[in-house]
């Protein structure tokens, strides 16, 4: 359209308001819409409009009433306004009909509303309104008579005159006409003839026979052959114009008629298709291993397929009109509201699909765990129910849980492992910062368990593994966190737990492993345990500082003695100690990794013969471009136990530096010193 069209739409279907919107607006047109007949009318009474498309039913007034208003000029828009009315069934012939009858431009079904665009176009292009009126052939020679049938019917129908056979034959041919006028006796050609030709190339054309008096016999003849009434001559206008709408009528009846019955066959036709595709859906559905349901808008069931029944075992008649929430399992109700709270959201439109998982009871009274997903049925604006696909998942889902706690358990003891200790450290550290809560941390380790590790096998190790986890379980808060944090050792987590009850619940536990006795053969063997604790209390930033804490702590009750308990102490000089021997331990390593280790060879000489016996290596660290002597770092790395790890490391770099000078290699007895010279 080049130029804006202004429509007024007059419809309440919100889908319908949003196509015919669209497909004028790729036109230029502006659209006003309106829901009924009182705010149209209200509209019209306003502002012209170019167009005018209703729906058929349009509130308290219909369509046909409103296009008289219209055509009274009872409104700004001019009487012949172009009026489009949509409806939702079409029959062609009766549309066309309609709209002569109340001069409505054009009917539109609705699954053609596509064509809206050319029909508003087809309106702007021209400024006279189409001539709906049905046409009529007049085949008259008798000028007077032709004359007259076209004065009585000028004003209903379009006439044409035709004065002998051969030209009416030719105009029929020429043109559309809804009904022939055809006299009996013509020039060139009878109208038997003209008739024979007329029904030839349209067998269900309307053809009313004129005849003089005396020749009713030729009129019967006629009739009989094709012609569907008669009227004598002279006649009345009263009469003709009787005749030729009765012959309206009975075309207009054949045509719908035959319009019905070819719509009447395809909807059989499509009932037939519809309910073959049903029983291929049904069968189909029947077998399929998912569940599938449909819903109603009160959230009961209405459809089920055979998948149902052989999971759950709940018949047609057990299932149909429930609601899925009364299959969920559990006595404490949870689970049937989490179900109930998901329905109200779909059935509500808060979301067109959903996907849950919960247990579901069978018959047999146990659980399956099921995978549901929901999809919401929109129709006419609003959700007018739910469809389920309901799958067992009881498997995965048991899979699922065995490797969530394979993942989260030590498989000997089946406490929780080092990995759930590191995530609930983090987790009470958060809450020590953001509460200001305190929480414990408990450290133990077995004494002298690789003893019984080294003489009895380590089949017997891990059996007194599983008794110490056992007797610890059993004296542990609910609340508290139990894990096995390596191969003897244990980290307890006391949720808001002091360090003074820390201390208590490490005591009982020291008491309790003592009392216990490990017999294997003809040897008994005592356990007791060493336990470092300190206080989770929100001043770290770090949730592993809280762990080396109790490190130290357990460091500090293994050097007193053992199997006893020891809380962190800044102050603490055995934690001062420790903390210093840890750090060179840190510093021994980076220092090797940078290749900071250097040895200081010096010759054993023997004093009489001045010989060199052997060569001495002495270790240093040169760190920033300084000497530092074993004198400040060996104590702290025996301390720790760790010397082993520099002895490696002098050993290795001394081989290393015999093979590159050979003035080393004097005496095979190399001596190698990590002492504090």
């Amino acid at each position: 359209m080049a130029t804006s069209i202004s429509v007024l739409l007059i419809t309440d279907s919100v889908k319908r308001r949003q196509s015919v919107t669209e497909l004028l607006a790729e036109h230029n047109a502006e659209v006003l819409h309106v829901t009924d007949a009182s705010s149209a009318v209200t509209k019209l009474k306003q502002q012209e409009f170019d167009v005018i498309v209703s729906d058929t039913l349009i509130g308290q007034m219909d369509a046909w009433r409103l296009v008289r208003m219209v055509r009274a000029n009872l409104f700004r828009v001019p009487a012949e306004t172009p009026y489009i009315l949509i409806t939702d069934t079409f029959c062609e012939h009766i549309a066309k009909t309609t709209a002569h009858a109340f001069t409505i431009n054009h009917v539109v079904a609705c699954e053609h509303l596509e064509t809206l665009p050319d029909l508003i176009l087809s309106f702007s292009d021209t400024t006279e309104t189409p001539d709906n009126r049905m046409s009529v052939l007049v085949v008259e020679d008798d000028p007077d008579i032709a004359e007259l049938a076209h004065r009585l019917l000028k004003n209903n129908y379009k006439v044409q005159i035709a004065t002998t056979g051969t030209q009416g034959v030719s105009k029929f041919r020429d043109g559309h006409f809804d009904i022939v006028l055809l006299d009996v006796q013509l020039p060139e050609m009878s109208g038997g003839e003209v008739l024979k030709h007329v029904l030839a190339a349209n067998p269900q054309q309307a053809v009313v026979i004129m005849t003089a008096h005396g020749s009713t016999e030729l009129a019967e003849e006629l009739l009989i052959q094709g012609a569907v009434d008669f009227i004598s001559k002279p006649f009345k206008g009263e009469q003709l114009r009787k005749v030729i709408a009765i012959a309206s009528q009975r075309e207009n009846y054949l045509v719908s008629n035959s319009q019905f019955e070819e719509k009447v066959i395809t909807i059989k036709r499509r009932e037939e298709q519809f309910r073959q595709l049903s029983e291929a859906h049904t069968r189909l559905l029947n077998h399929l291993s998912t569940v599938v349901m449909e819903l109603d808008t009160d959230g009961y069931i209405k459809f089920i397929n055979k998948a149902w029944v052989l999971l759950t075992g709940f018949s047609r008649e057990d299932t149909m009109g429930r609601s899925l929430a009364d299959f969920a399992f559990g006595d404490d109700g949870n689970t049937r509201q989490y179900v109930e709270y998901h329905m109200s959201q779909m059935l509500e439109g808060q979301t067109g699909s959903k996907r849950i998982e919960f247990q579901l009871e069978i018959k047999s009274g146990e659980a399956i765990w099921v995978e549901v997903q929901f999809n919401d049925l929109y129709r006419k604006g609003k959700v007018s129910g739910v469809t389920v696909n309901l799958d067992n998942i009881d498997d995965r889902k048991k899979a699922e849980m065995q490797l969530s706690h394979l993942a989260s358990h030590d498989t000997l003891t089946n406490l929780f492992n080092r990995h759930y200790f590191d995530t609930e450290l983090v987790r009470l550290s958060e809450t020590a910062q953001s509460q200001e809560v305190v929480h414990s941390l408990l450290y133990l380790d077995l004494d002298h368990f690789k003893v019984i590790n080294d003489t009895q096998g380590h089949h017997q190790g891990d059996i007194i593994l599983k008794e110490v986890a056992t007797a610890i379980s059993s004296i542990k808060r609910e609340a508290d966190v139990f894990c096995r944090v390596g191969g003897d050792e244990f980290a307890l987590l006391l949720p808001r737990t002091d360090r003074h009850e820390a201390r208590d619940i490490a005591n009982e536990i020291c008491a309790l492993l003592q009392q216990g006795h490990y017999q294997f053969g003809d040897r008994i063997f005592k356990i007791s345990c060493s336990i470092g604790a300190t206080e989770i209390n929100g001043e770290q930033t770090e949730p592993e500082t809280y762990l080396q804490q109790a490190d130290i702590a357990l460091y500090v009750a293994k050097k007193r003695g053992r199997n006893l308990v020891h809380v962190f102490e800044k102050a603490d000089k055995e934690t001062e100690d420790f903390q210093i021997s840890v750090q060179w331990v840190h510093v021994l390593q980076e220092a090797i990794s940078k290749d900071q280790l250097i040895l200081h060879f010096q010759p054993v000489v023997d004093a009489e013969t001045r010989n060199v016996h052997y060569f001495e290596a002495l270790v240093r660290l040169e760190i920033d471009g300084k000497l530092i002597f074993p004198g400040e770092f060996i104590p702290a790395i025996e301390r720790v136990e760790d010397i082993n790890l520099l002895d490696h490391q002098v050993i290795s770099k001394a081989m290393s530096m015999i093979s590159k000078y050979p003035v080393l290699k004097k005496s095979c007895h190399q001596s190698f010193s990590t002492s504090l010279q």
